[in-house]
């Protein structure tokens, strides 16, 4: 009898696997973001300030939980056309030290309408967390103008697809 409950269990979590609601993905422009992004989920919007490359400025973020995993996209105005690459770099380390990961993996990253950085990427973050969680982060940093962006993928484990799908329906419309 045991040598049937092994593939049963496999099929019965198949089965299940196959039955959870798929991402309901769906277009979303927040008013006075400047971009157009996929989401997953309906996203709440937030804002405080923030001090980045030594200003303080406001930072807005759009964020939405689906299943276990917290999609995010943040954006911020700077004043001075010489601190974006900085605050890029910047948005970068805190990505990475905030997780607490070691070495992030880095790919380039282009949004279509961006404005061309050679400080924006695509990292793949993961640590393992105090408690002894591991935790995974793919986090896309990338400008228009003025305005810096940070568009970020969270979770336990994050599924490559969600993420591509999520980084793939961003654009910035001219």
């Amino acid at each position: 009898m045991d040598r049937f409950r092994l593939p049963l269990a496999t099929a019965l979590a198949a089965t299940l696997w196959a039955c959870a609601p798929p991402l309901d993905w769906r277009e979303f422009q927040a008013e006075g973001s400047g971009i157009v992004a996929t989401f997953p989920c309906k996203p709440d919007r937030h804002s405080r300030s923030v001090a980045l490359a030594a200003q303080t400025v406001r930072m807005e973020m759009l964020v939405c939980s689906a299943g276990d995993v917290t999609f995010a996209l943040s954006f911020a105005d700077l004043a001075d056309p010489g601190q974006v690459s900085v605050t890029l770099a910047e948005l970068q380390a805190l990505a990475t030290s905030n997780l607490g990961a070691a070495r992030p993996e880095r790919v380039e990253s282009a949004v279509p309408g961006m404005t061309p950085n050679p400080n924006a990427a695509r990292l793949r973050l993961e640590a393992t967390q105090a408690n002894g969680t591991s935790m995974q982060e793919q986090a896309a940093f990338f400008a228009k103008g003025l305005r810096v962006y940070q568009a970020t993928v969270l979770g336990k484990k994050v599924p490559a697809e969600a993420a591509d799908t999520f980084f793939a329906g961003l654009r910035l419309p001219s």
